[in-house]
């Protein structure tokens, strides 16, 4: 009974520190270029799309489909950008709990 109270306590802790830890992820902002920084996309901690800054010179229309491209990749670097600082804080919070390999949390 004393190893479950344990487990129980140490669950209830984990609950609080991803509660945090959400609301953090919320308030980040991540950002992601391409093309010598003549795109940069901004997304929110939750992945989603907030802003767009191109470069003027971009704006040519015989160059609209390297825009194009150039979006794309922003936008990829920035969600890589983000799933590593959100595995690096899911880490922070689950570290004192050791979860099976390929558990992921939240459920």
């Amino acid at each position: 009974m004393k190893n479950l109270a344990g487990l129980m306590k140490q669950a209830s802790q984990m609950q609080a520190k991803m509660e945090e830890m959400q609301s953090k992820l919320e308030a980040l902002e991540i950002e992601g270029s391409a093309g010598a920084g003549m795109v940069t996309i901004t997304l929110s901690g939750k992945g989603n799309l907030r802003r767009i800054k191109l470069d003027p010179k971009l704006a040519d229309p015989a160059e609209m489909e390297m825009l194009e491209d150039l979006i794309v990749a922003a936008h990829a670097e920035a969600k890589r950008h983000l799933e590593e600082r959100t595995a690096s804080e899911m880490e922070s919070v689950t570290g004192g709990l050791n979860l099976p390999p390929g558990m992921k949390l939240p459920f």
